[in-house]
């Protein structure tokens, strides 16, 4: 500004903290002086009071005219609101042209990048360049036509994150993202190889923008945070299609999100790759090949069934037989001649419909996602019994408890023998890093545990302290970031039923008798599936003692 704007600028800005100041002396402090007086004989201490709590504001109005109505901005106090009307345009207009700069500089990439490295404190954010998605801003009609939008500015810090925290769930695998707010910050956790750990702190005022941002871009309502919401994200990114299921719900600090990453990678859909131990994987190819009946996978969330039973309908698929899905959601694009249905609540359209829709579409293979209640585990059954062979998920602890618990459901046993055919239940177990651990005899605390032969070689993690891989500088494993653990593989239990296991049904044994009964014709346990495992050095025994109490 010249010297004209800056002395019109100055007279204005005295003229509104002159009326300012006036307007307070008249309606507030000149009042409060009287008050005082008039209770110095029956209120002292209140007169007190008053005299201070005037005092502070009488300084600020001093401190105004000693510097010339020219005071900083932070000692301005509630008369910044008032005054700043009244200034010179041109003067906001230099403001403005301030802003923009500083806004420039803050969503410089390298320098955001600087600062999620400074916080991490796992340290593990990596040292390249940002690359950005862009959110597919078409109908859902058009989401299937997905361009490839890589390495772009978008031209806002909250973005900016947004995709940085997404770009690394699918660079360093981890499966879900937790948003949680705190009283002062929100805490950014993140779930690999099935353990949570934290990953960044953000300030309160940035986890709502993060947050505000996260539920536009998953077509979520913004400014509804009283109730749940659900809703999904859309990237692509290195020429992948990604899909993050968001979930919020309100908690008493705010409102907490999580991101659950949905993976369709072919490389995972094969058996061969998923059941280690051949004999495990080819008694469940028998199943797989027969022409009717029910197939049974269970284990708790997380554990890796949907991506089991993806990998046996791709298998079976050889372009002779039908095959329809029934999902919630629909995790993996499995291709080929394989029809795949969203389950749609809001429409009607659940799992038992769906089954019952099914049969009028001549199929030979179905896959229900989950039976949770009586009607859909009734409508399964049936459906093997016509002829069909049918696939599905449950939640039960081992094999022999899914059986007790679709009895819970009111199956009647003699339907429960006609139609089920084997029950698979599974864990996932981290895989031990080769990297870092170390192999040697096992001890004689785990070989009791176990039974294992001692003098048997395994691996035992070299885990480092979390405290100490968040201190800078510290040298730990870059393949498995100082965890011991890199990867996961699966624990395999497959119940067959036989003549022997349907007599113990009909008698109304419980599962552990069941179980008893099927290890004695073979069945090899969890518990001695991870043995294996240990054995071929491929995880631990304090993972396997984790994951299957053993």
């Amino acid at each position: 500004m010249n010297d004209s704007e800056k002395k019109k600028s100055s007279y204005y800005r005295r003229r509104a903290f002159a009326y300012s100041a006036l307007l307070f002396i008249i309606t507030d402090f000149i009042p409060l002086i009287f008050d005082s007086i008039n209770n110095i004989s029956n209120a002292p201490f209140l007169a007190r009071e008053n005299a201070i709590g005037a005092l502070p504001w009488l300084i600020l109005i001093i401190k105004g005219l000693e510097k010339g109505f020219e005071i900083d901005k932070s000692d301005r106090g509630f008369f910044y609101s008032i005054w700043e009307p009244f200034s010179d345009k041109s003067e906001k207009m230099n403001n403005r042209e301030s802003k923009t700069n500083i806004k420039y500089k803050d969503i410089n990439i390298q320098n955001e990048k600087k600062v999620y490295d400074s916080q991490s404190p796992l340290g593990l954010f990596s040292n390249k360049k940002i690359n950005s998605f862009e959110k597919e801003r078409t109908s859902k009609k058009d989401r299937k036509d997905n361009s490839d939008l890589l390495n772009i500015d978008m031209g806002s810090q909250v973005l900016e994150r947004v995709d940085f925290i997404l770009s690394e769930s699918y660079d360093k695998d981890y499966s879900d993202i937790h948003i949680e707010p705190n009283e002062n910050n929100y805490k950014i956790r993140v779930r690999k190889d099935g353990i949570l750990q934290s990953l960044i702190y953000i300030k309160s005022l940035e986890g709502v923008q993060l947050m505000a941002c996260l539920k536009n871009l998953a077509d979520m309502d913004v400014s509804e945070k009283r109730a749940s919401q659900d809703g999904k994200i859309y990237k692509k990114y290195k020429g992948k299609k990604l899909e993050f299921r968001c979930s919020t719900v309100p908690v008493r600090n705010g409102e907490s999100m999580v991101l659950r990453l949905l993976k369709s990678d072919s490389f995972l859909l094969d058996l061969d790759t998923l059941i280690n131990l051949s004999y495990v994987r080819n008694s469940f190819r028998d199943l797989i090949s027969l022409q009717n009946g029910i197939i049974i996978v269970c284990g708790p969330t997380g554990s890796g069934k949907s991506t089991t039973l993806a990998a046996a309908l791709r298998e079976i698929d050889n372009g002779e037989i039908k095959i329809v899905t029934a999902e919630d959601p629909i995790e993996y694009a499995l291709g080929g001649d394989i029809v795949q249905t969203q389950v749609n609540k809001a429409k009607n359209q659940t799992f038992p419909y769906l089954l019952r829709t099914f049969m009028r579409h001549d199929p030979d293979v179905i896959l229900i996602g989950e039976t949770r209640d009586p009607e859909t585990a009734n409508a399964s059954m049936d459906a093997s019994e016509t002829g069909h062979l049918v696939f599905t998920t449950l939640h039960a602890n081992s094999a022999a408890s899914s059986l007790t618990r679709l009895l819970d459901m009111e199956i009647p046993k003699y339907k429960l023998n006609a139609s089920v055919r084997g029950v698979l239940a599974q864990r996932l177990v981290r895989c031990v890093c080769k990297s870092c651990s170390e192999l040697r005899e096992i001890k004689e605390e785990d070989s009791n545990k176990t039974g294992i032969k001692c003098n048997t070689l395994v691996r035992y993690a070299s885990v480092l302290p979390e405290e100490k891989r968040n201190i800078n500088n510290t040298m730990y494993c870059e393949e498995c970031m100082g965890t011991g653990y890199k990867g996961r593989i699966g624990v395999y239990e497959l119940l067959i039923i036989d003549r022997k296991i349907k007599n113990a049904i009909l008698k109304g044994m419980t599962d552990l008798e069941i179980e008893d009964i099927a290890i004695e014709d073979g069945m090899i346990t969890l518990r001695e599936y991870g043995k294996q495992l240990i054995y071929n050095q491929l995880t631990t025994v304090s993972e396997l003692e984790r994951v299957c109490k053993i």
